[in-house]
């Protein structure tokens, strides 16, 4: 294992004396860095693991809290589809 083993995709290694290898490193990491800022799809699902992460550590320590969330949460989409179809039917 190398040291550049242990970077990060979007850094670059340190140590690089020769132009044109220094030059390709910096691209490929700068390439790096663009794909993952770019990749929204695979930013959204992250996002969403993460989330769902979170959400099961929060029922887990607090089931009678995630009950009220679910009930409010509930509560609101029902109002929201109310209002919504209010509207529409006037």
């Amino acid at each position: 294992m190398t040291v550049s083993d242990n970077l990060p995709r979007t850094a670059v290694p340190a140590g690089i004396v020769d132009p044109v290898a220094s030059a390709r490193a910096e691209l490929k990491a700068a390439l790096a860095a663009i794909e993952i800022k770019g990749n929204f799809p695979r930013r959204i699902d992250n996002a969403a693991k993460r989330g769902a992460v979170k959400a099961r550590r929060f029922a887990d320590r607090n089931p009678v809290a995630t009950v009220g969330v679910v009930v409010v949460l509930a509560s609101g989409i029902g109002s929201l589809v109310w209002v919504i179809a209010r509207a529409v039917a006037r």
